[in-house]
C-alpha cells in the first residue's frame, strides 16, 4: 500500500467515524432537547447534508441552545474535513496523475546490458563509461521519488526493488552481461543472492564498504568484490612512491620497451612555470606528451602554450629510458637530495592503505588522526593549525589528506597551505563535484572516490578496455581503423580530429612505435590509441569505417 492509499484509508475511517458520532448525538439531542424524536437514518442524513453543504435545514429552527450549538460545531467540522481532503487526497492525486511515470520493467528487446542496482556517485561514473563504450545499462531504484528524478535526468531506470526476484526478472537479468550491486554491504549481499536465484550464470559485481566483509559477499555468490577505498589509498600513495622509487609506476606496455605512463610534476621541478613548448620535453627526454591534467581538467592534445605547475600530470609515451629521463625532470630538485617527510592526515581505511604503501616504499611519514590508535603518531584535528604543526607539516615535503568529509578536507587544505606554502598537497575527495573546489583551495592533486570507484567498476565489467589509470578517464585501446587504410598519419590528422594519439601500430606480429606523419596505415594494421573515453569513442566512430 503506497502513501496515497494509506492516507485515503485513514481519512475515510476518520470521516465515517465522525459522521456516525454526530448522527448519534443529533438523534439523541432531538429527543432530549427538542422533544421531537427522529430515526437514526434521518439524523445521519442531516449530518451528511451538513458536511456536504447541501442541507436545506428541514429540522430548523431549533429551539434549544444545545442543538443550535451542536449544529454550529457540525458545520465547522464539515468544512474542516472537506478542506482537509484537498491537501491529503486531491492534491497528491493530481500530482501523481501529472508527474512522470517511471517504467517498472525493461524493454523486451534489451539484451547484453549491465544491471545497476541503485545509482550512487560512483555509479554515475560507471554509466558514463558504459555510454562511452555503447554498452546498455538499466538502473533499479526502489525509491519512487529518486527513480523519477533519475528518469527525468535522462537515465535508463525502472522503479523496482533489486532484492526482489520479480524486479530482477523485470530488469531482464537473464539476458544481461553483468549485475552491479552498489548499496550497503547487507543489501548488496541480498541483491547478489537474489541475482543468483534469477540468473546463476550472469556475472555479479558487488561493492564492499568494509573490506573485512568481503568474505560474506563472496559467500553470497559475488563473482567480483571491489573495495574502492583501498584503491583510492593506493592511488594517493602512488603520487608519492612513484616519485621516489626506481619503478616507473603507472604504465602500460605498448610494445617491447615502449610504454604509456602518467607522470605528476612536483613542486620545485625545473618544469614548473614553463610552457610545454618551452619545457624541451621532446628534445631533452625524447618522450611524447599525449595529454595533460591541469588542475584536474584533462586536455588532449595539450596547448603548447599551457603553463606547467606543481600538480600538472603528464600523460606521455616513449621508451622506458626516455620516460625515466622525463621522470627525473618532473621531480623536485630538493627531492633529488632529500625525500622529505610525508604527513598522512586521516587513518581510516584509505589512510591505512596509504600508510602501508609508504612503509613498503620506505618513505618516511607521520600519521595524524583525531582518534588515538597505536598506529597514529599525532592525535589532533585536521583543521587545527597547532595539531598540524605538531605533525611536522611546516617542515614536510608532502601532505596527504585522507579525510572522509569533503568540507573538512577543503578547510584543511587552506590551513596546510597557509602553514607551508611550498608543500606538495595531495587530497582525497568523496564527491567528484568537490574536486575543483579543492584545487581552488590549494591542492596540487586530488583523487575522487566516486571517480575511482566508477572507473574500477567499468574496468571490471569492460574487460576489453585497457585502462591507463583508474582515477582518470584515460585508456589505451587496440583497434582496427579501416577508414585510415592507405592514408598517412599526417593526412588522417587523428590527434586534431579526435583528441587521441596513435602511439603504436601492430603489424605482422610486431609493434611499430617510431611513427612519423609519413607513416602509412596498411590493411590488417592494429592501431594502439591513447586518449579519453570520449576521444577513443570518437576515434572508433570516425575512423572505424571505410570512406571516412
Amino acid at each position: 500500500m503506497d502513501t496515497w492509499q494509506r492516507r485515503t484509508l485513514i481519512y475515510v475511517v476518520i470521516l465515517v467515524g465522525v459522521m456516525l458520532g454526530y448522527a448519534a448525538a443529533y438523534d439523541a439531542g432531538m429527543s432530549l432537547f427538542e422533544g421531537s424524536p427522529i430515526g437514526f437514518l434521518h439524523a445521519l442524513q442531516v449530518v451528511v447534508e451538513t458536511f456536504t453543504t447541501t442541507g436545506y435545514g428541514s429540522d430548523a429552527p431549533w429551539s434549544s441552545a444545545a442543538m443550535n450549538l451542536l449544529v454550529i460545531v457540525m458545520d465547522l467540522t464539515g468544512v474542516v474535513l472537506i478542506f482537509l481532503a484537498l491537501p491529503v487526497l486531491v492534491f497528491p492525486l493530481f500530482e501523481e496523475a501529472m508527474s512522470t511515470t517511471v517504467p517498472a520493467a525493461a524493454e523486451e528487446d534489451l539484451t547484453d546490458h549491465v544491471v545497476v542496482c541503485t545509482l550512487t556517485p560512483r555509479g554515475e561514473t560507471l554509466v558514463d563509461e558504459l555510454d562511452s563504450w555503447n554498452v546498455d545499462y538499466l538502473i533499479l531504484e526502489p525509491d519512487r521519488e529518486r527513480a523519477r528524478d533519475r528518469y527525468e535526468e535522462g537515465y535508463d531506470v525502472i522503479h523496482a526493488d533489486p532484492q526482489s526476484v520479480d524486479s530482477l526478472e523485470a530488469a531482464r537479468l537473464p539476458a544481461a552481461r553483468a549485475l552491479v550491486a552498489d548499496d550497503t554491504d547487507p543489501v548488496n549481499t541480498s541483491i547478489v543472492l537474489t541475482a543468483k536465484e534469477v540468473a546463476e550464470d550472469v556475472r555479479t559485481v558487488s561493492v564492499v564498504d568494509d573490506p573485512e566483509r568481503e568474505r560474506y559477499h563472496r559467500l553470497a555468490g559475488a563473482d567480483d568484490v571491489l573495495s574502492p577505498r583501498a584503491l583510492l589509498g593506493e592511488g594517493l600513495a602512488a603520487k608519492v612512491t612513484t616519485g621516489v622509487s626506481t619503478e616507473l609506476g603507472e604504465a602500460i606496455e605498448v610494445g617491447e620497451d615502449f610504454e604509456v605512463a602518467e607522470l605528476p610534476i612536483h613542486r620545485g621541478s625545473e618544469l614548473v612555470g614553463r610552457t610545454i613548448a618551452e619545457s624541451g620535453i621532446r628534445e631533452r627526454a625524447g618522450a611524447n606528451v599525449i595529454g595533460a591534467w591541469f588542475r584536474g581538467e584533462f586536455e588532449s592534445p595539450p596547448d603548447p602554450d599551457a603553463v606547467l605547475d606543481g600538480g600538472t600530470v603528464l600523460l606521455v609515451s616513449g621508451r622506458e629510458r626516455q620516460i625515466e629521463r622525463l621522470k627525473d625532470m618532473t621531480l623536485s630538485a630538493v627531492r633529488s637530495f632529500r625525500r622529505g617527510r610525508t604527513v598522512v592526515v586521516g587513518h581510516g581505511e584509505v589512510g591505512r592503505t596509504i600508510s602501508d604503501a609508504l612503509t613498503g616504499a620506505d618513505v618516511s611519514h607521520v600519521v595524524m588522526d583525531h582518534v588515538e590508535d597505536p598506529s597514529v603518531d599525532v592525535v589532533g584535528d585536521a583543521t587545527d593549525p597547532d595539531a598540524l604543526a605538531r605533525a611536522g607539516i611546516e617542515d614536510a615535503h608532502t601532505v596527504i589528506l585522507a579525510l572522509p568529509d569533503d568540507t573538512l578536507t577543503e578547510f584543511a587544505i587552506l590551513v596546510a597551505r597557509d602553514l607551508n606554502p611550498s608543500i606538495e598537497l595531495i587530497a582525497r575527495a568523496e564527491e567528484t563535484e568537490n574536486v575543483q573546489k579543492m584545487y581552488r583551495a590549494g591542492a596540487d592533486y586530488v583523487l575522487s572516490l566516486a571517480t575511482v570507484s566508477g572507473r574500477m567498476l567499468a574496468s571490471t565489467i569492460l574487460e576489453d578496455e585497457e585502462v591507463i589509470s583508474l582515477d582518470k578517464q584515460v585508456e589505451v585501446i587496440r583497434t582496427h581503423a579501416p577508414g585510415l587504410v592507405g592514408r598517412t598519419l599526417g593526412e588522417a590528422d587523428v590527434r586534431a580530429r579526435t583528441g587521441c594519439t596513435v602511439v603504436g601500430v601492430e603489424r605482422d606480429g610486431e609493434v611499430v612505435t617510431d611513427l612519423g606523419p609519413e607513416f602509412r596505415i596498411r590493411e590488417g594494421d592494429e592501431l594502439v590509441i591513447a586518449g579519453t573515453d570520449e576521444g577513443t569513442n570518437r576515434f572508433t566512430e570516425t575512423m572505424g569505417s571505410r570512406g571516412d
